[in-house]
């Protein structure tokens, strides 16, 4: 199905209302999806396209549409209270943010990159601290608390000499969840598939903390987890569509920007898609939240595989 603006917003709408079901993608300012999704006119400068006005409005015409989105940029930085009070100002009432916790939080040692600067090769101090958890990113995200969805910890692949062993990894999340507040949807995503272990489940569920499915290079199929760790064993359910396993994110945005056209199709992923959203409508008697967010990496257009699986999904 061909994604149609109209058609897909009372979808989206219908999701979130009757069933809690948060779908969206993966970040929201893509020049490409103007004729799709935004409307160019909106961002014209005289006769000219204004990136930085598309960048600054684009997501309020998002949001007309969608009910969530996943924030990345806040892994590379702690927000600043006016961007987060920015955004939340763009939205209507009902929407939720999904935003990934800071990286100073999830990286055990810097990686040697120019990025980090004098950090670059050390060890991290604070890694999982509580305290930057609670008092510099939950304390800045308090006052658009009520759209805020799940937190996810983005755990990059970690190598023999972050950890030497799986349960070592699930000893410290223990630890370190076991200080963390209460009251806020927090979610884990590791990229070490060797670690998905019942141990490891069993540690998320004693702190009401879901595992993220996620598609990505070195990862299992999100039907493989699924398989591992089934939707209902989740106190919420998280998953992101980030690349066909086997791909590097490189590769795709090279391939597939400017990310306005369905350039090639994953079934594995978009069956666990529509798994996820029949089970969020039908087989979900508590009603508990989805969170699902797909990434234009995947297939070339987010847009166009979330229009697809929803009419799959309604299909069955």
């Amino acid at each position: 199905m061909l994604f149609q603006r109209s058609q897909f917003a009372d979808l989206a709408s219908r999701l979130a209302e009757d069933h809690r079901v948060y779908l969206g993608s993966s970040s929201w300012r893509y020049p490409g999806w103007c004729g799709l999704l935004y409307d160019e006119d909106r961002y014209l400068w005289g006769t000219h396209f204004s990136k930085k006005r598309f960048s600054e409005h684009c997501l309020e015409e998002y949001a007309e549409v969608f009910r969530t989105v996943c924030v990345d940029s806040t892994y590379y930085a702690l927000p600043k209270v006016e961007f987060l009070g920015g955004i939340a100002s763009q939205v209507p009432d009902g929407f939720r943010f999904s935003f990934k916790v800071p990286d100073d939080i999830t990286i055990k040692t810097f990686p040697k990159a120019d990025t980090f600067g004098d950090r670059a090769g050390k060890p991290n101090d604070l890694f999982l601290s509580a305290g930057l958890l609670n008092m510099g990113f939950l304390r800045r995200l308090e006052p658009i608390r009520e759209k805020v969805g799940a937190l996810i910890f983005e755990f990059s692949h970690f190598q023999s000499h972050d950890f030497e062993h799986g349960r070592d990894f699930v000893e410290a999340l223990d630890r370190f969840f076991s200080e963390a507040p209460e009251g806020w949807n927090f979610a884990v995503e590791i990229r070490n598939q060797n670690w998905l272990h019942p141990d490891y489940f069993a540690m998320l569920a004693r702190h009401g903390v879901a595992h993220v499915y996620n598609q990505w290079t070195r990862m299992p199929p999100v039907l493989d987890q699924i398989g591992l760790h089934p939707l209902e064993d989740n106190p919420f359910v998280v998953a992101r569509y980030l690349l066909t396993p086997g791909r590097s994110f490189e590769w795709a945005r090279e391939q597939f920007d400017p990310f306005h056209q369905l350039r090639e199709i994953d079934p594995g992923a978009r069956e666990s898609m529509v798994r996820i959203l029949r089970h969020a409508m039908h087989g979900n008697a508590e009603g508990r939240p989805t969170y699902l967010y797909v990434g234009n990496e995947l297939e070339g257009n987010a847009l166009h595989t979330m229009a697809d699986v929803l009419e799959q999904a309604a299909m069955g």
